[in-house]
């Protein structure tokens, strides 16, 4: 019986992917530019993903650099990206730990790049898109990675169960 409401959500998630880093706009893209790009990635998995004041909150919170000129950067909607799927785990405080190990270990551009492709790697595994998890990234299991890895377990374990339960709902 739930592998019939896990169907229901399987054909989102075999198509879903996040851009890689560099196919992330470089240009700056406003504010509402920036939630519609982010939402535009995010809403398949995540409902609501996104707003406006979640964006200027997690400036005011430091989790993110103010942008220049009223625009934000590729690394700065990297880091977005990222925040906005690990929100659904863990708190503002978290994530601001969360982010300063990261910037302490390696590049913004290494560890989202690194988030993206495990994210999806997960989300097919949970969903039975696949049989097995892959490998990502170096081979060597650093605690930074183990702890990014435990974070996206979680959130893609809530967005299952979720999906599965709005499928037996009938939303």
């Amino acid at each position: 019986m739930l592998e019939e409401y896990q169907l229901a959500a399987v054909g989102e998630i075999r198509n879903f992917r996040l851009p890689r880093y560099h196919e992330i706009p470089d240009v700056g893209l406003y504010l509402e530019q920036t939630t519609k790009y982010i939402s535009g990635y995010l809403n398949s998995v995540l409902d609501g993903a996104i707003t406006a004041s979640m964006i200027s909150n997690y400036v005011k919170k430091g989790l993110i650099v103010s942008p220049v000129k009223k625009q934000y950067s590729r690394e700065q909607i990297a880091y977005l990206f990222f925040i906005v799927v690990a929100k659904n785990v863990l708190s503002l405080d978290a994530l601001q730990s969360f982010i300063r190990l990261q910037r302490l270990s390696c590049t913004a551009e290494r560890a989202y790049n690194y988030f993206a492709e495990e994210f999806e790697n997960l989300l097919l595994f949970t969903f039975n898109c696949k049989d097995g998890i892959d490998a990502v990234g170096e081979e060597t299991l650093s605690h930074e990675k183990r702890l990014l890895y435990s974070c996206i377990v979680s959130v893609t374990q809530k967005i299952y169960l979720e999906k599965c339960l709005q499928s037996i709902a009938g939303k």
